[in-house]
């Protein structure tokens, strides 16, 4: 029999472009799940109706699938029991997770996914996802790594939906812990613009300091110093908007949840006017530093996508083509980082025409 895929969350935006990417790479049978039932779904996906509350049902669902997807965000208020009871079944588990929250509150459940054989990789996706791999490659290239530098930016709504708007604006809620220098110290989001170089066509572009899984995992997979993560925005417009979001606006309003949704859905209608113009591609740049055959050298990877979301489709998608080919197995819970080989990696980018430039 072939193997199954459930994706739950998989009518949203990046959860169909991840349900999509596996079905078009592998021959397992993909079913998506939403809340509500839903007329049409596209072929030649399955559906079924699911909702996370519904805690018997969630555990029966499981229980028919060789491997979950969890793209039902934001994770910020997920409390890991899709993980929980994946590890119970002995089924193989993957999400696109995207706050150091969510990483902090499953970790915990590690020693049973290792005795229960079941492979958990968090933070897949394009950034986390992606980006972990990029910085992955760069950092074995050197042989003592001291800096990481990681940037993104995306155009417009990056064809995400309202869940990561979402989720950008709980980003900004409050101060966050980064590795720097040895160690730990208090950063504001969305401070200390810098103005980075991306490949064609952004060009130059503002990055903010921004809190994401990565910030948190590097410091724990890699022996370095230093670990910087900014996110920016095009048209630069909205790296200042969100900025006097983050710095101007009174604090209870990015800090209650009707303030986070006003945020998000007047940002979902800007973005689909200026999505026209700016296209709602993604670029990222991972700059690691350190030593090289002795001297100081600067190891740089980049990449670019027209479509952020179904970039970030075939970051999990491939992670999940590796599992159900048996390509990929680590029993346990793990960042994309720790789990993946730049080997694997670049195959499968390669098999979906993502090129990944690099450059001393």
């Amino acid at each position: 029999m072939g193997k199954k895929v459930l994706v739950i969350g998989g009518c949203g935006r990046i959860g169909k472009s991840v349900a999509l990417d596996i079905a078009n790479h592998t021959d397992a049978e993909v079913t998506v799940t939403s809340r509500q039932a839903k007329e049409t779904i596209e072929s030649p996906l399955k559906f079924l109706a699911l909702d996370l509350v519904d805690t018997e049902g969630l555990k029966r669902s499981i229980a028919s699938y060789n491997l979950v997807v969890h793209c039902a965000g934001p994770f910020h208020v997920r409390d890991g029991r899709v993980l929980k009871n994946c590890i119970e079944q002995g089924v193989n588990y993957l999400d696109v997770s995207d706050h150091r929250s969510f990483y902090e509150r499953v970790v915990q459940y590690q020693d049973r996914a290792i005795k229960s054989g079941v492979t958990a990789i968090l933070n897949t996706g394009i950034f986390p996802g992606i980006s972990n791999s990029m910085v992955r490659q760069g950092v074995e290239q050197l042989d003592n790594p001291e800096k990481i530098h990681l940037s993104y930016v995306v155009a417009g709504s990056g064809g995400a939906g309202l869940t990561v708007m979402r989720t950008t604006f709980l980003g900004l809620r409050q101060q966050f812990s980064a590795w720097i220098d040895g160690k730990w110290q208090t950063v504001l989001p969305y401070t200390e613009r810098e103005s980075i170089e991306f490949p064609s066509p952004y060009g130059k572009t503002g990055v903010y300091w921004f809190d994401v899984p990565e910030t948190y995992t590097f410091a724990d997979s890699f022996p370095v110093k230093t670990v910087i993560t900014k996110f920016g925005s095009v048209p630069d417009l909205y790296n200042h908007l969100t900025w006097i979001t983050a710095h101007v606006f009174p604090s209870a309003w990015i800090e209650s949840d009707k303030g986070i949704e006003f945020f998000s859905r007047v940002s979902y209608i800007m973005t689909s006017v200026t999505d026209k113009f700016s296209g709602i591609g993604v670029a990222m740049r991972a700059e690691i530093s350190g030593k090289h055959n002795n001297k100081q050298a600067t190891y740089i990877t980049t990449m670019t996508h027209d479509n952020t979301a179904i970039a970030a489709g075939a970051g999990t998608g491939s992670i999940a083509e590796l599992i159900l080919t048996g390509k990929l197995s680590k029993p346990g819970i793990y960042p994309v980082e720790q789990a993946l080989t730049t080997d694997l990696f670049t195959q499968c980018m390669e098999s979906r025409g993502i090129k990944i430039n690099s450059e001393w």
